[in-house]
């Protein structure tokens, strides 16, 4: 079957990709998530749609994510309101992060980008991984900070 990605599926594709992939896996899996849609002649023009909006967001090449890969490792500030044990009021998640990184004087990234297994729900240190380019994950410190101080 014969499907057009919306979202990135590690394995096989980014957003915007033709892929072929087997019934099933698209009715059960990806269509059910809005991860694809069908491909259409129509469609052909969304994929076109999806790729700008893609190469926007992407960071340009290689040697610019290394670049961003550098300037992140100096480090995030990210401020939230922390009660007395250290616990968040609410928590930290990836587009937190990544309002975070923008601030911080990074690019606006996507944040899907941002690889975080749970969200952030103490106050403290945290190491955080993000994909820059398909060759290039850096990880950072993320220093959450109590913002009453």
């Amino acid at each position: 079957m014969k499907l057009i990605l919306t979202d990135e599926v590690d394995g096989l594709g980014e957003p915007g990709d033709v892929v072929e992939v087997k019934p099933g896996y698209a009715r059960n899996y990806l269509l059910p998530r809005g991860l694809a849609t069908a491909w259409t002649r129509g469609g052909q023009a969304q994929v076109a749609q999806i790729r700008r909006a893609r190469l926007a967001r992407e960071v340009r090449d290689e040697v610019h994510a290394r670049e961003v890969a550098e300037l992140l490792a100096a480090g995030v500030v990210i401020t939230a309101r922390v009660g007395a044990n250290g616990r968040l009021f609410g928590s930290i998640t990836a587009a937190d992060v990544v309002t975070a990184v923008g601030r911080a004087g990074g690019p606006m990234l996507d944040r899907r980008s941002i690889v975080l297994d749970q969200p952030i729900r103490l106050a403290g240190r945290h190491r955080v991984a993000v994909r820059l380019h398909p060759a290039v994950t850096a990880e950072f410190d993320l220093t959450v900070v109590d913002e009453a101080d």
